[in-house]
């Protein structure tokens, strides 16, 4: 009987037509949970280096956490895995929505994706009295639709309550930080970073639908369900704020605290643009009712309708914070129905808002010397405020025309094909167009970006929170002494925030609920309620420390070394002029021997033989 996971995936060759069940040893579950923590296990086992991310033998490993589909509160989490097409490392993009839920209910923990199919298709994942069964289904007729429109047609072609995740012409046209979109109009959700979509869209795969009516069953199910219960009063008692303005609502304290990226990285302050933008303001003005993902008891989704002036017609999910912080602070645009509008191009055309926006801040300041020309934006200047060309730039990266044929591969490819100094305000971390807090406000981000595994992603960490007011003390495995401009111990609380928000997508649950401080041991205890296993607080740690290393070792097979565990030089040199961080500066190397020390790691950036026997990856590293 499936104890909240079901055990099993479907491997799934495209360009021969043929798939296969395969189980999911139980000892692999409890030492790796399941999404990106197995879905990196398989990855490291088959890897080979030479392989590019787009190449018809690379694989996309789709998993839902071990909680997904069940009733633990926000349980609604999958991992879309893989060789990313804009950094050529890991990558792993993480969905909430109701997708994963509906992969669940078809009987599946996942697939796994290779090969080419001949012509455009979807993957149709459905239960059946034989077991769970994946048809490989002609999409020609969507093929070039945007996601909006294709996912309509998807629910039409399956059954009315399935759900998809589906690209849009940017996947098509293989922008490598195309998305995954899931939810359709009503409730967009992305599988955004590192470019998943283009993946999908090199297979000629427009979507994955699911749909089924199996459910889990649990090990102590009256148990399960009283401390689902305790959690969900808990969870909502907190996230008040959330539930309310969703992400957008700490757009202006971001400002305050000088944590809020401006004129790409190079500005100080913004109060009146933050808050113009802010999710209060969208509350006021454009929103119109709350959004849930499966099992979710925050609803920080907000829907949004604009009815009058330019962007009228615009309706859907509003933006979050790293789309307005984008699109607003970092281009300076404080035109709140034109960030929304460019939030629905990306979208529809299936873009990683963070990325898009990263690129076109690059674009404006290289315009602005000279260095991209009108001729290369169908004559439509780029400038600081003006939301003409930042829209117009959405458009030419998705059809990779004019200046978008080199901005479609990113801010590090773009600055090496435009040359001329342009490095120098290329802001990435491995290829990875930085998310929207700045290290420079609380240092160890600093040491969060420079090591994360998929390049800058505020994700894997989240030491920012501390900043914020939220307190890791219930479950820091040290004393926590906050202090936001410190060296010292800011490469240490690097390391353990990435261990405890690593085992989130692996859990398959929303990391919104880590602000409320569960700890170890309690996530040990509703494991063993839903899985009859005797997991301690301890092992669950060692859990989150393993699977970092593990994707650590992946990068470093990729060609990942200490050399790469750097800022770019403007975080590094150029302190903000005003401003919560004005004059502030990481010091990086100190806090990276201390991050290094902490993780057992050897000088040249590999976990030492030792980190790796502790931690039982001999065998995969080698």
């Amino acid at each position: 009987m499936a104890f909240a996971y079901t055990g099993k995936y479907l491997y799934i060759n495209l360009t021969t037509g043929k798939i296969r069940a395969e189980t999911i040893d139980p000892e692999d579950a409890r030492a790796y949970f399941l999404g990106s923590g197995y879905a990196a296990k398989l990855y490291a086992e088959s890897l080979d280096p030479a392989l590019d991310p787009l190449d018809p033998r690379s694989a996309v490993y789709i998993f839902n956490g071990l909680f997904t589909g069940t009733t633990a509160p926000t349980g609604c989490r999958s991992s879309w895995c893989g060789r990313s097409p804009l950094t050529g490392i890991w990558n792993e993009s993480n969905v909430g929505g109701h997708i994963g839920a509906a992969l669940r209910a078809a009987g599946v923990d996942g697939l796994v994706i290779t090969g080419q199919a001949a012509q455009p298709v979807y993957i149709y994942v459905h239960d059946s009295a034989n077991g769970p069964v994946a048809e490989i289904r002609e999409a020609g007729d969507i093929w070039g639709m945007d996601t909006f429109d294709a996912y309509d047609a998807l629910l039409e072609a399956t059954h009315k309550r399935a759900r998809a995740g589906v690209i849009g012409p940017a996947g098509e046209n293989l922008v490598p930080f195309a998305a995954v979109m899931q939810g359709g109009r009503d409730h967009s959700r992305a599988a955004g970073r590192g470019g998943i979509g283009a993946v999908l869209g090199s297979k000629r795969v427009k979507a994955i639908v699911a749909h089924g009516s199996e459910r889990p069953t649990y090990a102590d199910k009256d148990g399960f369900r009283a401390r689902v219960k305790e959690h969900v009063q808990t969870i909502r008692e907190g996230s008040k704020g959330a539930a309310m303005y969703g992400t957008a609502g700490g757009l202006t304290g971001s400002e305050f605290f000088g944590d809020l990226p401006i004129h790409n990285w190079s500005g100080g302050s913004w109060e009146d643009g933050a808050h113009a933008l802010s999710g209060q303001v969208i509350h006021e003005k454009y929103w119109t009712k709350h959004k849930f993902c499966f099992a979710c008891p925050i609803g920080c989704g907000k829907h949004i309708e604009i009815k009058d002036g330019p962007h009228a017609g615009v309706s859907g999910e509003g933006p979050e914070y790293e789309t307005l912080a984008g699109f607003g602070a970092l281009l300076e645009i404080d035109d709140l129905p034109a960030v929304c509008r460019a939030n629905d191009l990306c979208n529809r055309l299936g873009l990683d808002t963070i990325s898009a926006s990263g690129v076109i801040a690059f674009a404006v300041e290289a315009f602005e010397r000279g260095l991209i020309t009108e001729e290369e934006t169908d004559g439509v200047p780029l400038a600081w405020g003006d939301p003409a060309g930042a829209l117009k730039l959405l458009e030419l990266i998705t059809e990779r025309r004019g200046a978008g044929a080199y901005l479609a591969e990113g801010v590090r490819a773009a600055a090496e094909h435009l040359g001329e100094g342009s490095e120098q305000f290329a802001i990435h971390v491995k290829g990875l167009e930085i998310a929207y807090h700045d290290p420079r406000a609380y240092f160890s981000m600093a040491a969060n970006y420079a090591t994360g595994v998929r390049g800058a992603c505020h994700l894997e960490g989240l030491t920012y929170w501390a900043m914020y007011g939220i307190d890791p003390r219930n479950w820091y495995p040290d004393d926590f002494d906050y202090e936001r401009f410190d060296v010292a111990g800011a490469g240490r609380d690097a390391v353990a925030f990435q261990d405890y928000l690593g085992l989130y997508n692996p859990l398959g649950l929303c990391k919104f609920i880590g602000k409320l401080g569960f700890n170890y041991d309690q996530i040990a205890e509703l494991i063993n309620l839903a899985t009859g296993w005797d997991m301690t607080g301890d092992e669950v740690q060692q859990v989150g420390e393993r699977l970092f290393n593990l994707k650590r070792v992946i990068n470093n097979r990729l060609g990942i070394t200490r050399a790469d565990d750097t800022l770019p030089e403007r975080l590094l040199t150029l302190a903000r002029p005003s401003g919560g961080a004005e004059g502030k500066l990481p010091d990086l190397e100190p806090m990276l021997e201390e991050y290094y020390a902490a993780r057992g790691w050897l000088p040249e950036g590999r976990p030492s033989p030792e980190t790796l026997a502790r931690l039982e990856l001999t065998d995969i590293a080698e």
